[in-house]
């Protein structure tokens, strides 16, 4: 059989690891330490790890930049003892108080400094870990009503504050990660191609680049593998978040590959035709267990994804080539469906 022509790197986030609640019901499960998520992901066999600023900091507001610093050393630390690395670091605005009208595209001027503030502290944050990868998802930059502001300007605005993140630290390398919707209604910038539309119109460009989540190309209505295609072409797709979703409803963040195997095979068809990660690029694993499942068994969904990515790359550098070509040039689109059903059913073709 071929061998793979990519490099995978994975990693997870703490909140993958989580207390089960959502918005119609408490917490199912009791908190994990950060330290014992690292050893399980250690254990599971992922190589590093996604961070919010305030998991790696947690009330990271109220606190000096020194007492900042140390607490990210810290952290750190923990990882190298595990032998994991730090993926990126990415600022939660959602959660604030002065962002719930929005971060950077806030209506009041002082509560978008709020958001530029925090983000420069997040930056400082990954820096103290060892990565320069900041991950920006606009989560509330959008609207609940149209009116209530100016899209034009809304676009603007989030393109000044990449470009005052750029000129901050000279390192820092920014990942846009859109959402077409929730928590606000409409975000601005909501697929893929506005991502990477983004990333031409701030000062380095070639420090800007874009995160794919499956879920959220799916509840845009796009299919994710080509929207990977689209910013491969650009150069500019640094990272993923495989998962899945059950059509368009909430973000399911389901165990990759769970809802649409088939979808699931041309998101990593894509990235093995590219030779993924040869250039650092992460595989991200941004799952959630079912709210129903039990303590001892809530890392499944995380085990799970990671042997599902496998069973798939396995598929994807098995395919005979000289199949797919006769029917391509054959134009027998029909006789090259049933083939990719027969390999991803274990059948003989």
């Amino acid at each position: 059989m071929a061998k793979s022509k990519g490099k995978y790197r994975f990693s997870f986030g703490p909140w993958n690891i989580s207390e089960g609640a959502d918005p119609f019901g408490p917490e199912v499960r009791t908190p994990i330490a950060l330290a014992k998520k690292m050893k399980i992901a250690k254990q599971l066999g992922f190589d590093g790890m996604q961070f919010h600023d305030d998991d790696a900091v947690p009330d990271l507001d109220g606190k000096s930049a020194a007492q900042i610093a140390k607490e990210a050393k810290r952290v750190k630390k923990m990882l190298e003892g595990e032998g994991l690395v730090a993926e990126f670091v990415a600022p939660r605005l959602w959660f604030a108080p002065q962002t719930i009208d929005g971060g950077y595209t806030n209506n009041n001027a002082k509560e978008r400094q709020y958001a530029i503030d925090r983000t420069k502290k997040c930056i400082d944050i990954g820096s103290h870990l060892g990565t320069s990868a900041m991950v920006l998802w606009l989560a509330r930059e959008g609207t609940y009503i149209r009116e209530s502001k100016n899209a034009r300007k809304q676009v603007l605005m989030i393109r000044d504050a990449i470009d005052e993140f750029l000129d901050y630290d000279p390192k820092v390398r920014i990942l846009i990660e859109p959402k077409p919707n929730e928590p606000v209604d409409s975000a601005i910038i909501s697929t893929i191609g506005h991502a990477v539309g983004m990333s031409y119109m701030t000062s380095d460009p070639g420090r800007v680049g874009v995160l794919l989540e499956t879920a959220h190309s799916l509840l845009a209505g796009l299919d994710p593998s080509d929207d990977m295609g689209y910013a491969l072409a650009h150069d500019k797709l640094w990272s993923v978040h495989l998962n899945d979703q059950g059509g368009l409803k909430f973000d399911q963040d389901k165990s990759f590959g769970s809802n649409n195997l088939r979808v699931a095979f041309n998101q990593i068809r894509v990235l093995e035709e590219y030779a993924y990660g040869q250039t650092g690029e992460w595989v991200g694993l941004d799952v959630k267990a079912m709210r129903t499942q039990k303590q001892d068994k809530a890392t499944k969904h995380l085990s799970n994804s990671l042997q599902t990515f496998k069973f798939l790359l396995d598929k994807v550098v098995s395919m005979d080539q000289k199949i797919v070509s006769q029917c391509i040039a054959q134009r027998d689109y029909e006789e090259l469906d049933r083939y990719i059903l027969t390999l991803l059913m274990g059948k003989r073709y």
